[in-house]
């Protein structure tokens, strides 16, 4: 099978690249050319535009920062799609959005799985991310060697909509982790301990994340640099408080991690990097949670 590969950003960059290093023939395309130049290197075909991919390949699969720009390719693309073609959805989406998009494709003829990933883009780099397919089990069992080539661990978690659901769980825990691993750090930084000591302890301790041992060590070293910025974590906290409401489910530490993030966004904008957060406590009381031997990315 021929995949179309749209939307090269830090993650989608990485998701294709596995793909071409596996051997699958995939076409690319994005609106900034120079995401492109290392896939094309390794071996990726250039599509000049997001219709051309979808009509060159057997299967599309995008992944896009909004449902905005994801309906704005699904103009581009549904028009030139025909019967029996694919799509596969990598973004962060509403429930709402993945079922109305998916109208949209079968109107086209075109069924759509969603496939949000969560583990952080390092571990897209590596093929190890967690995929979270929705749709019908016989699409999952169709595209399962492509979604091995990107994850390491597959869990289909049911029809259309399920996956926009839980991913929406997991950033949430995510960013909650994150604002207390920060509250964490300061604590044992104004408590006079070794951070570097105390990050250790943390990590072998009943208290200690994924968030902990990733991000937490990017605070650490300064950079803050997990490649996933301000304005897409209050996106996904956006979808987490309307899942709340919806169910009837009160979102307490969501709700305050939300407003940390609104803040964070203040003072140092939407393209910032989500771990920033840490850093409006350490402007607060004027003390970073710097120490040596932490990396500045995530490898």
């Amino acid at each position: 099978m021929k995949y179309g590969y749209i939307g090269l950003g830090n993650l989608g960059a990485n998701c294709a690249a596995c793909m071409v290093r596996d051997g699958f023939d995939v076409t690319v395309f994005d609106i900034n050319p120079d995401n492109a130049k290392s896939l094309l290197a390794a071996g990726a075909t250039w599509a000049g535009s997001a219709a051309e991919v979808a009509q060159s390949v057997d299967h599309v699969i995008t992944c896009l920062p909004s449902p905005s720009v994801t309906a704005r390719v699904l103009n581009d693309i549904l028009p030139v799609m025909h019967e029996g073609q694919h799509w596969i959805e990598m973004s962060t989406l509403g429930r709402d959005d993945v079922l109305r998009f998916a109208e949209m494709a079968q109107e086209h003829g075109v069924r759509m799985m969603e496939l949000p990933v969560t583990g952080g883009v390092h571990l897209a780099a590596q093929g190890k991310i967690t995929m979270l397919p929705g749709g019908d089990a016989d699409l999952v069992d169709l595209h399962m060697p492509a979604l091995k080539s990107m994850g390491d661990r597959v869990f289909h978690m049911g029809p259309l909509g399920s996956s926009s659901i839980i991913k929406v769980i997991t950033n949430m825990l995510a960013f909650i982790h994150l604002k207390a691993c920060s509250e964490a750090l300061m604590l044992a930084k104004r408590g006079g301990l070794d951070l570097a000591q105390s990050w250790n302890a943390i990590a072998a301790s009943s208290g200690n994340s994924f968030v902990h041992e990733t991000e937490g060590a990017l605070i650490l070293n300064g950079s803050y640099d997990v490649a996933f910025n301000i304005d897409l974590a209050l996106k996904d906290l956006g979808f987490a408080l309307q899942f709340g409401r919806e169910f009837g489910v009160p979102l307490d530490l969501a709700s305050m991690t939300n407003q940390t993030y609104v803040a964070a966004k203040a003072a140092y904008g939407g393209d910032a990097q989500s771990p920033m957060i840490a850093k409006l406590l350490e402007d607060l009381l004027d003390t970073d949670l710097r120490a040596d031997g932490f990396p500045a990315r995530l490898e």
